[in-house]
């Protein structure tokens, strides 16, 4: 420990960094705790490392600013192919036969897509690895829908990620082939990730802890691989908990979930099945009802050694869950409550397969969303369509149905449907958002700008708390504060 620093100031910290962020720091940690503490003094320009902490403790600090200090305390090495054995099982195994489950049923009810998201990139190595490893099983991405999402709480960090810099001591752990097949060298030791790699990585600003997901708002649904790794066990165990039940349920059934050999747990990710393979385990989302494309059947067996954990049993819907006041009644709740109910608690199939003749178009909406966080596109965009041709003035159904044909790789109809949709209501905040992500992919960063300023505008009528139409309850000032990062990390220079 530290002994600088009083217990009682560190026992202070680390109850206000357990509040503020849901960040676990025992006293057993207490001396790592400091030492991240004098990291991020400097950054908010502190020379007394103790006159930072005790300002830190009793100040009102905005988002932006427990972020940057989140930023320092969750800080970890990182490098490329880190925990190679993980890498092997992914390449060697898990790709090729997705890849070629996927390729078995491309067009019939499939498609040849595959989503990935590294959560927590820190400086990119792990996403640039999971490219390169998905380059290695799958050569020729003609034909592929190819998602590579790569998220931190940190603008700065997102920054030096994009641009793909490294440093020798970012290859320490990596094989000899990594650097002369997928870098350039530039002067004074450094390395540069060739354009077709980094091409195939999306950055964007996201906040596990907070922010919401699976949502297509910010692409974190229907996933088929999520990294995240060395990130949860920094968290207090009920928020750990709960984002690992928000990973489960942002990926396919039968999807995959790679975190660090030391954050194995059996309470955290009590709803995967662990599987082993050779030095490494990793955690599979079951397959209850998986479509075909993303059943894991190999024509011959694979060598792996399932320990498949009991049952759990699933969540009660929320209204369930809640009491009656005593002497009152329990009022049934609605079409659109029990679904929103299950659409929160990840039971998707009970979502779209809600009774015929009780839907309300609440209902069938997340119905919709349902069958896109599952991976069934087709199905998720005829239904927003049947739906849009019984009610064609219905800016929410065209913003939905944009999201859908954005996954497909369909942008300039996504682009069509989200005009539509700000035609008919022009202060529809997500919608102008959309827009700007999707032209600004397209290289139209004027346009794109003049989308998020407004935003930015439209969202100087909403109070900090207010909860965003189609949002799937992110809040008015949480909006700003994800919007002000994205425009940070993309540099476009919006007032």
């Amino acid at each position: 420990m530290n002994s600088s620093f009083p217990d009682s100031l560190l026992a202070e910290l680390s109850a206000w960094v357990a509040a503020r962020t849901a960040l676990h720091f025992p006293r057993e940690k207490w001396g790592d705790l400091a030492r991240k503490a004098s990291s991020a003094a400097q950054e908010f320009g502190y020379a007394d490392v103790e006159a930072f902490i005790h300002w830190l403790v009793s100040s009102p600090l905005s988002h932006e600013q427990v972020e940057i200090l989140a930023s320092h305390l969750t800080i970890a090495e990182t490098y490329f192919w880190r925990e190679p054995q993980v890498f092997a099982a992914l390449g060697e195994q898990i790709l090729p036969e997705m890849i070629r489950a996927r390729e078995v049923c491309a067009g019939k009810q499939g498609d040849r897509r595959l989503r990935i998201w590294s959560a927590g990139c820190a400086t990119g190595e792990e996403p640039y690895s999971l490219a390169i490893a998905l380059r290695r099983a799958l050569p020729t991405l003609a034909g592929w829908r190819i998602t590579i999402l790569a998220t931190d709480i940190n603008p700065r960090i997102l920054r030096r990620a994009a641009a793909g810099v490294y440093g020798e001591w970012s290859f320490r752990n990596a094989p000899p082939w990594l650097k002369g097949g997928y870098f350039s060298q530039r002067p004074g030791g450094k390395w540069e990730i060739l354009p077709e790699i980094r091409q195939m990585v999306t950055f964007a600003y996201l906040n596990l802890a907070e922010d919401v997901y699976p949502s297509p708002l910010n692409n974190t649904n229907a996933l088929d691989i999520i990294f995240c790794r060395n990130v949860l066990m920094y968290f207090v165990p009920e928020r750990a908990r709960q984002v690992g039940l928000h990973l489960y349920n942002a990926l396919v059934d039968g999807g995959w979930l790679m975190v660090a050999s030391s954050e194995l747990s059996q309470g955290v990710f009590a709803q995967f099945a662990p599987v082993n393979f050779p030095g490494a385990i990793v955690y599979r989302k079951k397959a209850l009802q998986a479509p075909p494309w993303v059943d894991f059947r190999p024509e011959e067996p694979l060598p792996l050694t399932a320990m498949v954990l009991p049952p759990v049993e699933p969540p009660l819907p929320r209204r369930q869950r809640e009491t009656t006041p005593p002497g009152e009644t329990a009022l049934p709740p609605t079409a659109h409550a029990q679904a929103s109910d299950l659409y929160t608690d990840g039971r998707y199939v009970e979502v779209i397969e809600q009774p015929k003749g009780v839907e309300t178009p609440g209902s069938s909406a997340l119905a919709v969303r349902a069958l896109a966080n599952r991976g069934e596109l087709t199905e998720a965009l005829a239904l927003c369509e049947q739906i849009i041709a019984a009610n064609k003035l219905d800016p929410g159904m065209h913003y939905l149905g944009a999201t859908i044909l954005q996954e497909q790789n369909r942008e300039g109809e996504a682009i069509a449907a989200l005009k539509r949709a700000l035609y008919l209501d022009p202060n529809f905040a997500l919608a102008h958002f959309a827009l700007g992500n999707l032209l600004l992919r397209q290289g139209n960063v004027p346009l794109a700008r003049r989308s998020f300023q407004n935003v930015l505008a439209l969202l100087g009528a909403y109070q900090q708390d207010d909860i965003l139409p189609e949002s799937e309850g992110l809040t008015a000032g949480r909006f700003r504060e994800i919007i002000q990062a994205t425009i940070k990390t993309g540099a476009l220079g919006v007032a």
